[in-house]
C-alpha cells in the first residue's frame, strides 16, 4: 500500500468517525471514540484498553475504558450505522444475508454470557461466550451487520445474576435461531436489500428459523443433519422409502450424476466439490408459494477417513434448498459456497481488530465493544472493495459456475 493511499484512508477514517458523533452528548467521549477505532485498525499486539490509550497518548486507560463501561451513548445506533454504512458502499439486491456464531473464551463466572458450552473454536466445550452474528456478503465485499449475544438458561433463569451484569429484566432466554431471526427481522425492517439466507446445519437444523423465510418467501441455502425428515422426492415413489435426508445418497450412488463444480475461491484456489440434487418435500413443511424444496448433496473429493468395514469414503455433505421455481444448481452451487464469508469476517475481527480481546464484563460493554470492532472491520471492507481488481492473465476468467452439463439439472426434477 502506498504512502498515498494510507493517506486517503486516514482521511476517511476521520470522516467516517466524525459523521457518528451524534451518537455523544460531550465532545470528549467523541475523541476517545475516534480514538478507539483507530487503535482497533493499528497493528498492535492486543487490542486492550491499555494497549489503546497508549496509543492514543493516554497515560491511564481510564479515558478508554469509561467509553465502553461508563460514558451515555447507544450501542445498537451504532449498529445500525455500522448497517448503513455497509450497505450504503456494499448495498447489492442480490447480497446474501449469512448467519453464524463465534466465540471468545473467557475465565470465570462473571462475564456476561459465559458458561461451559461447546466452542467452535476449539470443537469442544470450554468456557466461552457465544456471540451470534449477522453479515452482509456481496460480490464487492462482506462485513458484520449486527449480532446478538446468547445468554444461556442458567443466566436467564438467575435475575439477581443478570442484573450484576447489567442485562435489561427484559431480556429473556432466546436460542441461538431465535437471535437469528430477531436480527433477520431487524435486517427486513431497515429494508436491507437481499436475495438469499446462508447459514449452516446449526441453524439449518431449526423448522422454526426455515418457516419464518418460508412465511417471508426468502430463499435460502440451509446445511442440514442427515436425519432431516423428508417425505421423498415429489411425483416420485421411490423403494427403498425416502424418509431423510441420508436416504437419498443410496439414489445418488446409484445413478452416479455426480458433477464437479467450484463453489467459489479459497485459500488454496477453487473449492471444489462433486455435487448433485433432489427435488423433495420436507415433512411437515411447506415452501413458500412459487417456491421449491431441493436437497442438495456435496462429497468431497477426497478419501478423509476409514469406515469398519475398512474402505475409504468421501464425506458428504446436506444442504437444504428453498428457492423459486426455476432455481439452477449452479445458482445453487454458487450460493451454498457463500458461507465462508462470514468465517471470514469472524477471523477478521478477531485478527485485526481484536473481536475477542476486550476486558468488559457487562451487558452494555461488551455490546460497544463488539459493535466498535463491525465498525472498524466494516471500515476496512470498504476500503478493500475500493481498490481496483488486476487485469486477469491471458486464459483466465472461464465462467466455472456454468451450468453446461445436464446431469444434475435433471436430477433435481
Amino acid at each position: 500500500m502506498t504512502a498515498k493511499q494510507i493517506a486517503e484512508w486516514d482521511a476517511e477514517l476521520s470522516v467516517l468517525t466524525g459523521s457518528l458523533g451524534y451518537l455523544f452528548n460531550r465532545p470528549e467521549p467523541r475523541v476517545v471514540f475516534a480514538q478507539f477505532i483507530e487503535g482497533l485498525l493499528a497493528e498492535l499486539p492486543a487490542k486492550n484498553g491499555w494497549t489503546l490509550a497508549e496509543r492514543a497518548g493516554h497515560v491511564t486507560a481510564d479515558r478508554m475504558q469509561w467509553l465502553l463501561n461508563g460514558s451515555v451513548w447507544d450501542a445498537d445506533r451504532l449498529r445500525d450505522a455500522v448497517r448503513d454504512y455497509v450497505v450504503d458502499h456494499l448495498g447489492d439486491a442480490d447480497a446474501s444475508l449469512v448467519i453464524d456464531d463465534t466465540q471468545a473464551q473467557k475465565k470465570g463466572s462473571k462475564s456476561v454470557g459465559v458458561a461451559f458450552q461447546h466452542c467452535g473454536l476449539t470443537g469442544d466445550v470450554r468456557n466461552c461466550q457465544v456471540m451470534v452474528m449477522l453479515s452482509y456478503a456481496t460480490a464487492a465485499g462482506h462485513a458484520f451487520i449486527d449480532r446478538r449475544l446468547y445468554l444461556p438458561e442458567d443466566w436467564t433463569t438467575d435475575r439477581d445474576r443478570c442484573r450484576e451484569a447489567g442485562i435489561p429484566d427484559k431480556v429473556a432466554f432466546a436460542t441461538k435461531p431465535e437471535l437469528a431471526i430477531a436480527m433477520l427481522e431487524q435486517a427486513r425492517s431497515a429494508q436491507v436489500p437481499f436475495a438469499w439466507i446462508l447459514a449452516d446445519a446449526g441453524y439449518g437444523r431449526d423448522p422454526q428459523l426455515r418457516t419464518w423465510c418460508h412465511r417471508q418467501s426468502a430463499p435460502y441455502v440451509f446445511g442440514v443433519p442427515v436425519d432431516l425428515p423428508l417425505d421423498g422426492p415429489p411425483g416420485k415413489p421411490r423403494q427403498p422409502a425416502v424418509k431423510r435426508a441420508d436416504d437419498l445418497l443410496h439414489y445418488a450412488k446409484t445413478r452416479d450424476q455426480w458433477e464437479r463444480r467450484s463453489c467459489g475461491d479459497g485459500a488454496k484456489g477453487e473449492r471444489l466439490y462433486d455435487w448433485t440434487a433432489f427435488a423433495v418435500h420436507v415433512k411437515d413443511e411447506d415452501p413458500a408459494d412459487t417456491f421449491t424444496h431441493w436437497l442438495v448433496l456435496r462429497r468431497s473429493l477426497h478419501p478423509n477417513r476409514r469406515a469398519k468395514d475398512g474402505e475409504l469414503h468421501r464425506e458428504v455433505a446436506y444442504f437444504l434448498v428453498h428457492a423459486p421455481a426455476g432455481i439452477t444448481v449452479s445458482q445453487i452451487i454458487a450460493r451454498a459456497g457463500g458461507r465462508w464469508q462470514i468465517e471470514e469476517d469472524n477471523e477478521i475481527n478477531k485478527q485485526l481488530v481484536g473481536l475477542a480481546q476486550y476486558q468488559v464484563r457487562k451487558w452494555t460493554p461488551w455490546h460497544r465493544h463488539v459493535t466498535a470492532c463491525m465498525l472498524a472491520s466494516a471500515f476496512l471492507a470498504v476500503q478493500r472493495a475500493q481498490i481496483p481488481e488486476p487485469d486477469p492473465a491471458p486464459g483466465e476468467g472461464a465462467d466455472l459456475g456454468k451450468d453446461h452439463s445436464p446431469g444434475v439439472s435433471e436430477a433435481a426434477g
